[in-house]
Order: C-alpha cells, then structure tokens, then sequence
C-alpha cells in the first residue's frame, strides 16, 4: 500500500471536529485505585460499540464524492468492520468486509444489520489482506485498512481531543500517561499524535504482544508462529504497520502484556465498579493497571476501546466459570 501523507495532530484536531459533529462525546468515568482517582474513557459505549468509528468515519469522508460510488472494502474481525459499515451507510457508500469466519457472531451479525457486505475467510490459512486488495481492485473501490492509513489513525487519535477537555472538566488535570489496548497500533498512534505530553503505554494480551517487543528492539518484529489462544479477537494482528510504530516509537511509547486470566478479571472490575459491558481486547488496558503493570499516578487515562461481547462467553467471565 502506498502511503501519500503521514499522520498529524493537525489532522487529529480535524478528525475531532468531524467526529463530535455526527456522535456525542463518549463518556469519561472516574475511580479511585490505590487512593488516586483514575480516568477511564469509555469507547465501548459508541453506537456500535467501539472507538473505530472515529477512523472509518474521517477516512471515508476524505473519499472525494465522485468516487463513493464504487464503495470501500475494509478487514476486520468485528469493531473496525462495523465501523465502516456505520459510516458507508451515513454516506450513502457499498462497503465489503472481510471478515475471519471464527469472528464473533454478535459482531458479524453486527456489521451485516449495518448493510455491508460480508465475505468469509480462514484466519490461519488465507490473507485477509490479499482477498481484501484484490476485491477492492477488481471493484474500483477504496481500501480502508484498520489501522495501517493516516486518516484512520488521525480518527482514533479523537477520542484523545475528548479525553483531554473531559478531564479537565472533571477537575482531573492533564492526562500524563495514557494506557491503551493495542492491536496494530491505530489507536495507540492517534491517541499519542492526540496527547503529545503524555507517556504512552499500549497493553496486548500475552504472545501477542508485537508492538511491546517491536518498540523495545527499535525495529517491527511480528507475532511468531503458532501464537497462544486469545479472547481478544480485536488484537489478533500478526504484525503492526511501519505507520503505527513510527508514531509510537518516536514518541518513546512503552508496552506490557496481560494474562487471559487478568483479562478476564478486568472485565469483571468493570461490570461491578463502573457497570460497563467491555470485551475482552477493550479490557486489556485495565487490566494492566488492575495487575500492577502500569504504576497508579494522578493524570492516568485508562481506555476501555470496545463492549461487543460474545453473551455466553461474557456470562461465563462473569460468573467466574470460564
């Protein structure tokens, strides 16, 4: 894919202003940890569930109106599938998502009732992103990656405009480290364009924690071979883009990895101290803070990316059989 322009916070700012003029504000909360009262912007409560909204809508957006017609193809396990679906429809746009064939079906079902177009693939045999390139050429259509695209960044990097103003307002201060779910790294690199003075620490569950070891070695080194099973099917990327990680690198981004089992334990702090639905992937940051990875300190902001659960898997998180 052939990169024209690098992401800004110019384009961040830009990005906010389109976003807050379609969906409200999500919801910022605030909860004392260790005596000290912690931040958490709740994405999991946007219309579909998800901060990637925010991308999608200010990259198709950024489509020039003669070109619509022919539609975007995107790939996605579930939230950035939903997404450009949310936003084709706003705009009158065909969207295709390919999307694996183990994607959760609540998401799945999801993306379909939003009027996109779903093709299957296999996860551990085919490429997604070769079945997504090769339709979107054969269609004429624009290919929305979900995090490898500067507008797509820029749009994630919104919900750090909103953060920032909603603590302030709250009487919390300026945010000084921000802790993220990371995948390939969209929202983690807008958010640190967004929040240029904060530390920024991404969180990944345990052996596919990519991104960690990239920023730590200084180069991108990908998810190896036979990776452990996840909940978080939102961060199952094999390997993050040059983009992200220029963004995240330069800004001296750190990273820590989580356990299923503190995954889990996250998700349940959240029903019972916050009474939020949240996914597994859009747990990860809590639960890196529940676990002792990410030091409590005041100016901490916590985001809670996602809340499309699985009912049954949710319920067995819940009542602790899982």
């Amino acid at each position: 894919m052939t990169i024209l322009r690098q992401p800004t916070r110019a384009g961040v700012r830009d990005a906010a202003a389109k976003v807050a003029a379609v969906v409200p504000a999500t919801p910022l909360f605030s909860v004392e940890i260790q005596g000290v009262a912690v931040a958490f912007k709740a994405e999991n409560l946007q219309p579909i569930g998800a901060f990637k909204l925010r991308g999608a809508w200010h990259r198709l957006t950024a489509i020039e109106p003669d070109l619509r017609s022919r539609g975007v193809v995107a790939f996605s396990s579930g939230n950035h599938a939903q997404g450009v679906a949310w936003a084709a429809k706003r705009l009158g746009m065909p969207a295709t998502i390919v999307m694996p064939a183990d994607a959760p079906r609540a998401k799945r079902e999801g993306t379909l009732a939003l009027g996109a177009e779903v093709v299957s693939y296999d996860r551990a045999t085919e490429s997604r992103e070769k079945i997504a390139a090769r339709l979107a050429g054969a269609r004429g259509a624009v290919l929305v990656p979900s995090f490898d695209d500067p507008w797509v960044i820029e749009g994630q990097g919104s919900a750090g405009i909103e953060a920032a103003a909603q603590m302030v307002a709250a009487g919390l201060g300026s945010a000084t480290r921000l802790v993220v779910p990371c995948g390939g790294g969209g929202l983690a690199a807008g958010l640190a364009l967004a929040l240029p003075d904060a530390a920024v620490t991404v969180v990944e569950p345990e052996g596919w924690d990519d991104m960690r070891r990239s920023l730590e070695a200084g180069w991108i080194e990908p998810v190896g071979e036979s990776p452990p099973p996840t909940a978080c099917d939102a961060l199952q990327t094999p390997r993050v883009s040059d983009l992200t990680f220029d963004v995240l690198s330069r800004r001296g981004a750190t990273g820590v990895a989580v356990s299923e089992a503190q995954i889990r334990s996250a998700q349940r702090w959240a029903a019972e101290r916050l009474r939020l639905v949240v996914e597994p992937g859009g747990a990860v940051a809590l639960a890196a803070v529940l676990a002792g990875r990410v030091k409590v300190e005041p100016g901490l902001l916590v985001i809670l990316s996602g809340g499309n659960v699985d009912l049954a898997a949710y319920g067995a998180v819940l009542a602790g059989t899982d």
